[in-house]
C-alpha cells in the first residue's frame, strides 16, 4: 500500500483550528469530526482523510447540490496549500451525500448510455466538477457502444456520451435539451 501523504494526525489539527474559526464567524450550527478516510466505492473516491460535518444546520451544507459543503472543502484544500492532483485525497460530508451522489452519477450515466445507444445522438450532462465528471466516466469505462469525454472550459466543463463510433462534436451544446427560460422575479 502507498505511504499516506495526508494523515488525520498531519492536517486534521489545521483543518480544526481553520474550520472551527470559520464556522464559528459564520454562525453555523454545525459539528465536524476529522477521521480516517473511508468510502465503499475505493475504485471512484479513496480519500486519505474524511470530514464529516452534523448538526442543526447541515441541510444548509447540502442545499443547492451541497455547493456550500463543497465550498468548504475547497477553501480548506487552499488553506491547506493542497496541490490539485492531491484534491481526492480530502473529503467533506454529511448525511452520506458523497455516497449517495456517487450512486446517483453512476445510475445518471447508465441511463445517459442506453439513450445514447438507443437514439444514436450524444447526451450532454449539466455542468459539473472534476469529480464529478471523473465518476461519470469511471461508470462507462466498460460500456462497449458509448465514450465518454469532458468538454467546455473551467466551472462550464461537462461530460459528453457519443456514440462509440461518433466523432467528437465541437458544439455539443446542440444536442442539449432544449432549457426552460429563467424565472424573472416580480417586484411589488
Amino acid at each position: 500500500m502507498a505511504e499516506r501523504r495526508y494523515t488525520v494526525e498531519a492536517v486534521g489539527p489545521r483543518i480544526d483550528t481553520f474550520l472551527r474559526g470559520l464556522l464559528k464567524s459564520a454562525r453555523f450550527r454545525v459539528e465536524f469530526e476529522i477521521v480516517k478516510g473511508n468510502n465503499p466505492h475505493p475504485e471512484i473516491e479513496d480519500p486519505e482523510v474524511l470530514v464529516r460535518f452534523s448538526g442543526p444546520d447541515v441541510e444548509a451544507l447540502l442545499n443547492n447540490r451541497a455547493e456550500l459543503l463543497l465550498a468548504l472543502e475547497h477553501v480548506t484544500m487552499e488553506m491547506l496549500r493542497m496541490p490539485p492532483e492531491d484534491h481526492s485525497r480530502l473529503c467533506f460530508d454529511a448525511e452520506d451525500y458523497r455516497v449517495l451522489r456517487i450512486e446517483e452519477l453512476r445510475l445518471s450515466a447508465s441511463a445517459a448510455a442506453e439513450k445514447v445507444q438507443r437514439t444514436g445522438r450524444p447526451f450532454v450532462f449539466n455542468p459539473m466538477t472534476s469529480r464529478e465528471r471523473r465518476i461519470i466516466h469511471l461508470a462507462l469505462r466498460d460500456e462497449t457502444g458509448v465514450r465518454s469525454e469532458s468538454a467546455g472550459v473551467g466551472p462550464h466543463r461537462q461530460v459528453v456520451i457519443y456514440p462509440a463510433n461518433m466523432p467528437s462534436q465541437p458544439d455539443v451544446t446542440a444536442f442539449r435539451a432544449p432549457q426552460p427560460p429563467p424565472k424573472r422575479s416580480r417586484r411589488r
